[in-house]
């Protein structure tokens, strides 16, 4: 229950108001290991704590990177940190992408909006791994271009030949020359085989309802579709109950959680 302190060694600003922050133990230690899909409890110390996915490559070592839009007065306040600042740090937390599923199939990975940090991981963990997997697609989509995360690396991995790629935004001006519309559009014509897939779905939860009713539809099985579930965290160690989704906790038994475990109730509005 006590945040670590960590020292903010590098922050890029990635939109108008997200950014990605490397930290690295104020006490010289190692970095604690995490695996795709988990999450940190960050403090900024005075003003709060809040959950924040880890957005860094978990086989790279070296500092732990978030990508932090502000939001609020606790997310604003840690986009604010500057290297030499420190922040604290608790985690990592929750369950993890199941990558392994992925192997000799289609790995198809859908993100909207800032949905694509903690899902970034899961690309970088499968371009490791791309031999071992049939197929590899990434949908992603944003408010308008200039609210896609990690511009550069986005197009470097619109040019790799080792997955598919289709990036979309709700509306943009003339100079833009990629498709609108929302990210589901995406899904009808992406290169994947429904039957021999597995999906990973981040963004606001309207877009995932969406996004699975549109996978579904394509002929995918609900038991290989995987979500990411955000919800209200205090403690992150299911003491605090506010997590909580159904009879489970988004701390513990999420935030990934598997569409067919928890469907009747991620179709409970509000829940």
């Amino acid at each position: 229950m006590t945040p670590r302190p960590f020292q903010v060694s590098a922050s890029r600003r990635e939109t108008e108001d997200s950014w990605t922050l490397a930290l690295e133990p104020a006490d010289g230690g190692a970095a604690p290991a995490f695996l795709p899909g988990q999450f940190n409890m960050i403090y900024a110390f005075g003003v709060g704590e809040v959950p924040i996915s880890i957005s860094g490559d978990p086989a790279a070592g070296g500092p732990l990177e978030h990508t932090v839009r502000a939001v609020g007065p606790v997310s604003a306040a840690i986009c604010r940190a500057r290297p030499g600042d420190q922040l604290g740090v608790r985690g990592p937390f929750g369950s993890s992408w199941p990558l392994a599923a992925a192997e000799g199939r289609h790995a198809v990975v859908v993100a909207g909006g800032v949905g694509l940090a903690p899902l970034r991981p899961v690309v970088l963990g499968a371009l490791a791994m791309r031999q071992r997997l049939e197929g590899l697609v990434l949908l992603c989509g944003g408010r308008s271009p200039a609210d896609l995360l990690f511009g550069p690396e986005l197009e470097g991995w619109e040019e790799d030949p080792r997955l598919d790629v289709g990036v979309t935004v709700d509306s943009a001006g003339g100079e833009w020359r990629g498709h609108v519309g929302v990210v589901t559009t995406l899904i009808d014509g992406a290169a994947f085989d429904p039957a021999r897939a597995v999906a990973f779905v981040v963004g606001p939860e309207v877009m995932m309802r969406f996004t699975v009713e549109a996978l579904l539809a394509r002929g995918m099985d609900a038991a290989d579709v995987y979500i990411s579930i955000e919800r209200n965290m205090k403690c992150a160690v299911t003491q605090c109950g506010r997590c909580q989704f159904g009879p489970t906790f988004a701390c513990r038994e999420g935030p990934v959680m598997r569409f067919a475990e928890i469907e009747r109730f991620f179709r409970v509005r509000e829940l």
